[in-house]
Protein backbone atom coordinates (compact mmCIF):
# COMPACT_ATOMS: atom_id res chain seq x y z
CA UNK A 1 0.00 0.00 0.00
CA UNK A 2 1.09 3.35 -0.68
CA UNK A 3 1.98 5.71 1.71
CA UNK A 4 -0.37 8.66 1.85
CA UNK A 5 1.04 12.17 2.04
CA UNK A 6 -0.61 15.56 3.14
CA UNK A 7 -0.37 16.68 -0.56
CA UNK A 8 -2.40 13.68 -1.36
CA UNK A 9 -5.66 15.26 0.92
CA UNK A 10 -5.24 18.25 1.18
CA UNK A 11 -7.73 20.99 0.03
CA UNK A 12 -6.11 22.82 -2.24
CA UNK A 13 -8.67 25.85 -2.47
CA UNK A 14 -8.41 27.63 0.55
CA UNK A 15 -10.36 29.79 1.77
CA UNK A 16 -7.80 32.58 3.65
CA UNK A 17 -7.88 35.69 5.64
CA UNK A 18 -6.11 38.93 4.73
CA UNK A 19 -4.41 40.72 7.82
CA UNK A 20 -6.03 43.71 6.99
CA UNK A 21 -9.73 41.75 6.81
CA UNK A 22 -11.96 43.21 9.25
CA UNK A 23 -13.46 40.68 12.16
CA UNK A 24 -16.78 40.61 10.93
CA UNK A 25 -15.63 39.97 7.61
CA UNK A 26 -13.48 37.10 8.71
CA UNK A 27 -16.60 35.57 10.91
CA UNK A 28 -18.78 35.73 8.17
CA UNK A 29 -16.49 34.17 5.53
CA UNK A 30 -16.05 31.21 8.36
CA UNK A 31 -19.69 30.96 9.09
CA UNK A 32 -20.90 30.99 5.53
CA UNK A 33 -18.24 28.17 4.55
CA UNK A 34 -18.87 26.42 7.98
CA UNK A 35 -15.02 26.55 8.94
CA UNK A 36 -13.69 27.44 12.18
CA UNK A 37 -10.73 28.90 10.66
CA UNK A 38 -8.90 30.62 7.94
CA UNK A 39 -5.12 30.78 7.21
CA UNK A 40 -3.90 34.31 6.74
CA UNK A 41 -2.08 35.63 3.89
CA UNK A 42 -0.56 38.58 2.58
CA UNK A 43 0.81 38.01 -1.09
CA UNK A 44 0.76 34.67 -1.17
CA UNK A 45 2.77 34.52 1.97
CA UNK A 46 1.27 32.45 5.42
CA UNK A 47 1.53 35.57 7.91
CA UNK A 48 -0.69 33.74 10.77
CA UNK A 49 -4.04 31.92 11.37
CA UNK A 50 -7.57 32.79 12.62
CA UNK A 51 -9.93 30.67 14.45
CA UNK A 52 -13.65 31.20 15.27
CA UNK A 53 -12.74 31.04 18.79
CA UNK A 54 -10.35 33.84 18.64
CA UNK A 55 -12.75 36.04 17.00
CA UNK A 56 -15.22 35.12 19.65
CA UNK A 57 -13.12 35.90 22.39
CA UNK A 58 -12.88 39.63 20.79
CA UNK A 59 -16.82 39.88 20.12
CA UNK A 60 -17.75 43.71 20.88
CA UNK A 61 -14.78 44.89 19.20
CA UNK A 62 -15.97 46.13 16.12
CA UNK A 63 -13.06 48.32 14.89
CA UNK A 64 -10.15 45.48 15.19
CA UNK A 65 -8.65 43.24 12.53
CA UNK A 66 -7.50 40.03 11.95
CA UNK A 67 -3.92 40.96 12.27
CA UNK A 68 -4.52 42.20 16.01
CA UNK A 69 -5.64 38.84 16.90
CA UNK A 70 -4.04 36.24 14.41
CA UNK A 71 -1.91 33.60 15.91
CA UNK A 72 1.64 34.70 13.69
CA UNK A 73 3.43 31.41 14.54
CA UNK A 74 1.47 28.44 12.69
CA UNK A 75 2.73 24.87 12.98
CA UNK A 76 2.99 24.16 9.04
CA UNK A 77 3.80 20.78 7.06
CA UNK A 78 4.60 20.30 3.71
CA UNK A 79 3.06 18.37 0.98
CA UNK A 80 5.18 15.02 1.89
CA UNK A 81 4.11 14.92 4.99
CA UNK A 82 2.53 11.40 5.89
CA UNK A 83 -0.77 11.02 7.66
CA UNK A 84 0.81 9.29 10.36
CA UNK A 85 2.46 12.56 11.24
CA UNK A 86 -0.34 14.33 10.71
CA UNK A 87 -2.29 12.31 13.03
CA UNK A 88 0.14 12.55 15.65
CA UNK A 89 0.75 16.41 15.19
CA UNK A 90 -3.25 16.68 15.34
CA UNK A 91 -3.29 13.86 18.25
CA UNK A 92 -0.71 16.30 20.53
CA UNK A 93 -1.43 19.39 20.17
CA UNK A 94 -5.27 19.48 19.30
CA UNK A 95 -4.73 21.70 15.98
CA UNK A 96 -8.00 21.17 13.61
CA UNK A 97 -6.47 22.21 10.66
CA UNK A 98 -2.19 22.30 9.43
CA UNK A 99 -1.75 24.89 6.41
CA UNK A 100 0.33 23.09 3.60
CA UNK A 101 3.14 25.39 2.54
CA UNK A 102 6.28 25.33 0.01
CA UNK A 103 8.70 28.06 0.17
CA UNK A 104 6.24 30.22 2.64
CA UNK A 105 3.50 29.92 0.31
CA UNK A 106 0.24 28.24 1.05
CA UNK A 107 -0.32 25.58 -1.48
CA UNK A 108 -2.91 23.69 0.52
CA UNK A 109 -4.68 22.63 4.08
CA UNK A 110 -5.54 19.72 5.62
CA UNK A 111 -8.15 19.45 8.23
CA UNK A 112 -9.44 16.89 10.66
CA UNK A 113 -12.44 16.10 7.52
CA UNK A 114 -9.39 15.53 4.95
CA UNK A 115 -8.13 12.97 7.26
CA UNK A 116 -11.47 11.58 8.51
CA UNK A 117 -12.41 10.94 5.05
CA UNK A 118 -8.58 9.46 4.01
CA UNK A 119 -8.68 7.12 6.66
CA UNK A 120 -12.57 5.96 5.92
CA UNK A 121 -11.35 5.30 2.02
CA UNK A 122 -9.14 2.63 3.61
CA UNK A 123 -11.37 1.08 5.80
CA UNK A 124 -13.21 -2.07 4.58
Amino acid sequence: MRRIKAGDIMLKKVVTASPNDALAMARLKMMRLGVGGLPVVEEGMLVGIVTHRDITLMEGESDLRVKDIMTPQVLTITRETSLKEVLMIMKNTGYQRLPVVEEGRLVGLVTQSCVISAIADKVE
